[in-house]
């Protein structure tokens, strides 16, 4: 089967580890995965030339063919005054060709985000990437309330998606707590059990 596809634009690194983490989730049930990065907006609200963002700039920037072709996808963002990052919002509305052509239709899809508080902004975040993936026809993939760690964290997690609360230091960024990261964990997990299914016209 195709890929799947983990998508996600990181500054400081936190959500770069929210994706590891799914896409660490995602391989254990052998599905194949690629992890890739968006371009970074400059100062004139353009498109950079690379992925600048110093998180992701080892990551290779994303094509619309390897979006097309996933078979499903994990998108993340920070979280930016309670919505999606702008380079996040940029790349989405680029596929414009992709919702004509119907390229993403019924496969499964999840978000996830990182913020530097506790009530930064995460649900609405991940509900404003849910938004535009709806619109491509994508089937919502969320965390269901089986998973124990949803009950337990003091710190990220959500039923629309994984989250991490980023501490920022001088000395070293946060790392991903043990319950947010088996959330993401699980969270690849289902992604890549919906993605099977699905391909096997289950």
């Amino acid at each position: 089967m195709s890929p799947a596809l983990v998508l996600y634009y990181s500054r400081h690194g936190s959500t770069k580890r929210l994706a590891d983490a799914i896409a660490q989730g995602i391989s254990s049930q052998n599905v194949p995965v690629i992890v890739r990065t968006v371009k970074s907006i400059d100062n004139s609200g353009n498109a950079a030339g690379d992925a600048s963002n110093d998180a992701s700039n080892t990551v290779p920037v994303v094509t619309l063919q390897e979006l097309e072709q996933c078979s499903a996808l994990a998108l993340g963002s920070p979280t930016r005054f309670g919505n999606m990052a702008a380079p996040v919002k940029h790349f989405l509305d680029s596929t414009s060709s992709q919702w004509l052509k119907g390229t993403l239709i019924d496969k499964p899809a999840c978000v996830f985000t990182s913020s530097s508080s506790m009530h930064g902004g995460q649900e609405s975040t991940l509900l404003s990437m849910m938004i535009p993936l709806i619109h491509h026809g994508m089937v919502i993939c969320g965390l269901p309330y089986s998973e124990p760690e949803l009950h337990n964290t003091t710190m990220g997690g959500s039923p629309y998606g994984v989250t991490h609360v980023a501490h920022h230091t001088l000395s070293a960024p946060e790392q991903l707590s043990e319950e947010e990261k088996a959330l993401c964990i699980a969270q690849g997990k289902r992604l890549a059990t919906f993605a099977k299914k699905l391909a096997d016209g289950d």
